[in-house]
């Protein structure tokens, strides 16, 4: 990530969660999803999680959950969260995507959520993922695709105007390819509807 994204996510991280007012449609479904996609896992690592949106729901069917984000203003707001939620089986860290510090294969699941459309090298963010996924591990990668629609076309371009620091545009149909190319099997892919869809997708690395 550029020192530029980072600022701009330490400047905006108490803001994030109000402007979920306008793009949030799509988030109680994509919560609920990548809760039940990783009910059962021992150990899952969730990759930019933000304020901590969908954190405690990976928390309250896993072991262990390992959250991070690169950008120090959230990862406060993170562990606000999870204390307010009383829960236990959180492990908050300040992560760089692309410079994990985790063993390989060492993880049952990865989530990182709505942050593909933000790194700046897209094939080395999900090989760094991949990484520390055990063969047949879970990779869940629900992401804005700001090329989905008309609207979402319009939406994101106005973002851009204001600074955002978005480095490309999905559609849902783009999104599914590109995990397919980094070698990961997709074994659920839907769109989930909004000012700026989420194409939500899911699959496995290697055999299982």
């Amino acid at each position: 990530m550029t020192d530029g994204d980072r600022s701009y996510w330490d400047k905006h991280a108490k803001n994030y969660e109000r402007s979920m007012a306008l793009l949030g449609r799509p988030i109680p479904r994509m919560v609920e999803l990548a809760g039940e996609a990783v009910r059962g896992a021992e150990r899952v690592l969730e990759v930019a999680a933000g304020t901590g949106l969908v954190t405690p729901a990976l928390a309250a069917g896993a072991g262990e959950v390992i959250a991070t984000d690169y950008s120090a203003a959230m990862v406060a707001a993170l562990e606000r969260r999870v204390r307010d939620a009383q829960v236990a089986n959180v492990r908050c860290e300040q992560a760089d995507l692309y410079a994990l510090r985790f063993d390989d294969a060492s993880f049952d699941a990865v989530v990182a959520a709505n942050v593909l459309h933000l790194v700046p090298d897209l094939p080395s963010a999900l090989a760094a993922l991949r990484r520390v996924l055990k063969p047949g591990g879970l990779l869940v990668v629900p992401t804005f695709c700001h090329d989905e629609t008309a609207l979402s076309w319009v939406v994101s371009r106005a973002l851009a105007v204001t600074g955002f620091p978005g480095h490309r545009r999905f559609t849902a149909k783009s999104l599914r390819q590109a995990v397919e190319e980094a070698g990961v099997r997709v074994t659920r892919a839907e769109v989930l509807p909004g000012v700026i869809p989420i194409g939500y997708v899911a699959g496995k690395f290697g055999p299982g």
